[in-house]
This record gives structure tokens, C-alpha cells and sequence, in this order.
């Protein structure tokens, strides 16, 4: 009786990229400075809420401190997309 022949197996490496790395594949890390800023706003945003629900800022606790930091937070968080 004659044997079938078994099928082909696929490649199951992907095909490398055809595409030669531009300039902005190549930008390196992010500076010391970049990732400070984005921490730090993040860091002063959460301490403004905190002092703002403890009322120790002047004027009591006010919705602009609550507007303050979470802007800050806001702006420290949309670094992080940029961050390499």
C-alpha cells in the first residue's frame, strides 16, 4: 500500500523587518531630567490634594488646590508617554 507524503511544516519564525531603523528608532533613553519633572509633578500634584483635604494650605480646602494637583498628575502621567 503506498505511504502519503506528510505535510510541509510551517516556518515559525517571523520574517525580519525589510526596513532599515530611522532616526526616531534610535533615540536612546530619556534624560535624568525628563523622568524628575514627570515624577516630581506627579509627587507635588498627590502632596497639594493631601495638604488640601488636611486643610493646612491658606484659605481652607479649596476645589483650586484640588484642580492643581490633579493637573499635575495629569501632566506628570502624559510624560510617561513620552518616556523611553
Amino acid at each position: 500500500m503506498p505511504v502519503s507524503k506528510g505535510r510541509k511544516k510551517a516556518n515559525k519564525r517571523p520574517t525580519p523587518p525589510s526596513h532599515k531603523p530611522t532616526a526616531l528608532d534610535e533615540k536612546g533613553p530619556s534624560p535624568t531630567w525628563y523622568v524628575a519633572i514627570m515624577f516630581g509633578l506627579m509627587a507635588i500634584g498627590v502632596i497639594i490634594i493631601l495638604l488640601n483635604y488636611l486643610g493646612v494650605l491658606p484659605g481652607g480646602t479649596a476645589n483650586k488646590y484640588l484642580i492643581t494637583g490633579l493637573v499635575g498628575i495629569g501632566i506628570g502621567f502624559t510624560m510617561t508617554m513620552n518616556y523611553r
